[in-house]
């Protein structure tokens, strides 16, 4: 007899994350001071103001670190004391902490809720509106899932465009799918030098953002990186809107008590006269002439007595009044001859009507 071995499916381990590593040491990051030509500073933007109007990233320097996710993850002191939130020069490829560093140096879960929704992965604040160069940290009116990089240089065709900004851009989060040629959220205006990145999760845009900020891509050029307005595409509007009307909907059935939910669909069965086993799956009936075409009372009058006894078949109509309409026109009937309603009463005669001039009960000796 030929022996048969029977192969286990085993699932692989999980990698085990290592510590982080401190991507630079101290003093290897030498700061550079654009030069200003305002004169006036503004606190708000953080710059000179009045002198770059023309070509506000004439005078951006290329970022001297990058984020390498793969090779710079790990473990902090973060992940020992619960702080969800991500180390920004870590996405900026720039923390001399390492290991000792407060903040987690991995990409962020979309699965961790973050304490605050008004603050960013990295626990800045957010603000109400975007600022009129759509960068900063962003709004917590609108969830935001699309990135604008402009200054890149095309070297070819649209689709190979896309395919070099989809490669960098991958690294730092899933990108979303949509009905494109290419099958990526990820669309380049030819001859203009300008594309959109659609991340599936917020968090991973945020992170992407920092991240790719003055780097470049395959031509030494310096990426301008910030927030992209609004779609105007009314699908796209609306697509969104059950986009978050669905997650809406997944995290209210997820804080709920599953004991709640499955009475709430008991109750529901029972006013709609289903029937439910014993996982609260709905049962469908078999189909009889007589089920279908009862009401929803009946069937649900069916489900409470056991299907024991039949259901009363209505009365008949005979002529213009039905048997229920004439049986009760009898009942009052007998009623009102057992008070005497029907005893005549004497009709008086009703006074005649005077002719003439009505002067016939006039006296001569009344005064008036």
């Amino acid at each position: 007899m030929a022996s048969t071995d029977t192969v286990v499916a085993t699932k692989p381990k999980a990698k085990k994350l290592k510590p982080a590593r401190k991507q630079v040491k101290a003093g290897d990051v030498v700061k550079t001071e654009t030069v200003q030509t305002g004169k006036e500073y503004n606190i708000w933007y953080n710059k000179w103001a009045g002198g770059d109007r023309e070509d506000s990233y004439s005078n951006k320097v290329k970022s001297q670190t990058r984020c390498n996710i793969k090779r710079d993850s790990g473990l902090t002191r973060a992940n020992t004391t619960g702080n969800k939130y991500t180390c920004l020069f870590f996405a900026r490829g720039c923390c001399p902490y390492g290991w000792e560093c407060e903040y987690r140096h991995t990409l962020p879960d979309p699965n961790d809720t973050l304490p605050d929704s008004s603050k960013d992965c990295f626990a800045r604040d957010k603000f109400a509106d975007y600022r009129d160069d759509m960068g900063g940290v962003g709004s917590f009116n609108r969830q935001n899932r699309t990135l604008y990089v402009g200054r890149i240089k095309e070297t070819g065709v649209g689709l190979e465009t896309e395919e070099v900004v989809r490669r960098h851009f991958k690294e730092f989060g899933e990108i979303e799918r949509d009905d494109s040629p290419s099958t990526w959220a990820v669309k380049v205006l030819q001859y203009r030098s300008v594309a959109f990145v659609t991340y599936k999760h917020e968090t991973h845009a945020q992170f992407a953002k920092e991240a790719m900020a003055c780097q470049s891509l395959d031509n030494d050029e310096i990426l301008n990186v910030r927030w992209a307005t609004e779609d105007p595409n009314p699908v796209s509007k609306v697509a969104e809107k059950r986009r978050l009307e669905d997650l809406g909907q997944e995290a209210i059935k997820a804080r709920m008590d599953p004991g709640v939910v499955d009475a709430m669909r008991a109750v529901r069965a029972l006013e709609d006269g289903d029937i439910l086993d014993d996982e609260g799956n709905l049962v469908q009936p078999q189909s009889n002439e007589e089920d279908s075409d009862g009401p929803p009372d009946l069937k649900r009058r069916k489900v409470q007595e056991g299907r024991s006894t039949p259901p009363e078949e209505p009365s008949q109509p005979a002529g213009l009044l039905s048997a229920d309409t004439l049986e009760g026109l009898k009942y009052f009937a007998q009623i009102r001859q057992r008070n005497g309603a029907f005893s005549e009463k004497p009709r008086t005669q009703p006074p005649p009507v005077p002719t003439g001039l009505n002067l016939a009960d006039y006296g001569s000796d009344d005064e008036d």
